[in-house]
């Protein structure tokens, strides 16, 4: 998915940079980023920070950077920010989110005959650049957003740091966030409200969906007003996000905490312990614990030094190992328990399944588990968040296939909760993972956690459902 950072200020900005930049860290782990611009000009520094952390990489950048405005990114894949030349001036940019039109744009800008792009490893085109060049059809900084805006289909939020401030646009649905900090002298555009709070930073406010401002130093000028339609992604709150951030206001780990809640309501098995396959399985696993009055514990702990993410390696050999190899069993915990467990969700399963494999040899008892949304039946196309090459990859979806032998079946009927359809493909999921039982949250659960008008969330995942 990525995450980015820009700050402008009355002084050097450099350090909330760097910082602000590193507190997006859970969000990528391939690509970092950052760039400034001062007296001497824009100075820029991208590095691969697949196997190291971003303060490792940047940490002797930091003292070659220099100015009062900056942006910086943890990407998916991509280099960025990019520096452009273009008839607007030089700028710097990045962006968030996923072009599911891209070859479409590509070709249209090659059509042109005036049109170059560099490729990146494999032959792809850089989406950023792309992005750089639609903006730069324009007369303006403005205009040229709102051309990107408008063109671009699936999610695509942006920052661009120019000789006069950095302009922030939130994408079209308000699928990725933008949320603006204020503290004496300096202002800070931001996909995380997390990054704020050590930097001392306060919420001034987010961005709507297709929202543009200027940030600079002395304020935040609104340059084009926010659109009545959003689709912002519910993954965020349930997966994505990191605990201590709010999205439109609403807080990450409350909402992990209510999902929890919702699924204590729902419970009919008699368990002994109830845990989070951590990090983010942690919070719903608290609020269910809260709820049912049965004691939370962790019979895995994650050892956080060294591992990422598991869901980022793209091979599935290294997203396993990762997965394996962060989380230490204690034994004494598992132990002719009956173990419940909750998790954000079931992607491919492929992970879960050695988890609970392993919990059966170290003597559990059973093993329930209790996903936070329902299933994934239908492939992320707007922020790509399962990191699926296929969407057949989907526990669901194979499950599907093997019910009625065909991959092109009518899949609404498997996104109805407690219909026989619906039923008969968590069973098949709940034996392919040897679960003593498996229950999945109500789609109508979620969004009363999140708390949101249910035509303002994204549940494209769960239930196929597009913008009309």
């Amino acid at each position: 998915m990525g995450g980015f950072f820009g700050v402008s200020s009355q002084s050097d900005c450099v350090t909330d940079l760097f910082y602000g930049t590193d507190y997006h860290s859970h969000l990528g782990t391939v690509r970092g980023g950052l760039a400034t611009k001062g007296k001497s000009g824009f100075i820029r520094f991208i590095h691969d920070i697949t196997n190291s952390q971003f303060k490792t990489k940047f940490e002797e950048d930091i003292n070659h950077l220099q100015g009062q405005t900056g942006i910086g990114i943890i990407s998916d894949y991509e280099d960025q920010p990019l520096i452009i030349g273009s008839h607007l001036g030089t700028f710097a940019i990045a962006t968030v989110g996923v072009i599911s039109n891209l070859e479409e744009l590509s070709q249209k800008a090659f059509n042109k005959r005036t049109t170059h792009f560099s490729e990146m490893t494999g032959g792809y085109i850089n989406p950023t650049e792309l992005v750089a060049t639609i903006i730069a059809e324009e007369a303006t900084f403005v205009d040229g957003i709102k051309n990107a805006q408008e063109k671009i289909k699936g999610s695509c939020s942006i920052l661009i740091l120019t000789d006069h401030g950095i302009y922030a646009g939130r994408d079209k649905l308000g699928r990725t966030p933008i949320v603006i900090g204020k503290k004496d002298g300096a202002f800070a555009a931001s996909s995380e409200t997390c990054a704020f709070y050590n930097l001392g930073y306060e919420t001034e406010k987010f961005l709507g969906p297709g929202e543009v401002v200027l940030v600079t130093p002395e304020g935040v000028e609104q340059k084009s007003a926010p659109l009545d339609k959003m689709q912002i992604c519910a993954f965020l709150w349930v997966y994505y996000g990191y605990p201590a951030s709010h999205y439109e206001g609403i807080n990450v780990e409350a909402v992990r905490y209510k999902c929890g809640t919702c699924l204590a309501r729902r419970e009919t098995a008699a368990i002994d312990v109830v845990s989070g396959i951590p990090d983010s399985g942690t919070g719903h696993a608290i609020g269910y614990s809260n709820e049912a009055r049965i004691p939370y514990a962790r019979p895995f702990v994650k050892y956080t030094p060294t591992w990422p993410r598991s869901f980022m390696p793209q091979d599935q050999s290294r997203r396993d190992l990762v997965a394996k190899m962060k989380l230490i069993p204690i034994p004494e915990l598992i132990k002719e328990k009956r173990i419940l467990f909750c998790e954000d969700s079931i992607v491919r399963g492929t992970q879960l399944r050695d988890i609970i494999q392993r919990l059966y040899s170290y003597g559990a008892k059973e093993v329930h588990m209790r996903p936070a949304c329902p299933p994934l039946v239908y492939g992320c196309k707007y922020l790509n968040f399962s990191r699926s090459r296929s969407e057949m990859d989907l526990a669901a979806r194979r499950a599907i296939e093997k019910l009625v032998g065909n991959v092109n079946a009518d899949l609404t009927r498997y996104t109805q909760s407690e219909s026989g359809p619906y039923n008969e493909m968590i069973e098949m999921i709940r034996k392919e993972l040897k679960l003593s039982s498996l229950k999945y949250q109500l789609l109508s659960d979620l969004i009363e956690a999140i708390g949101l008008p249910p035509e303002k969330v994204c549940t494209y995942c769960w239930d196929g459902r597009e913008p009309s």
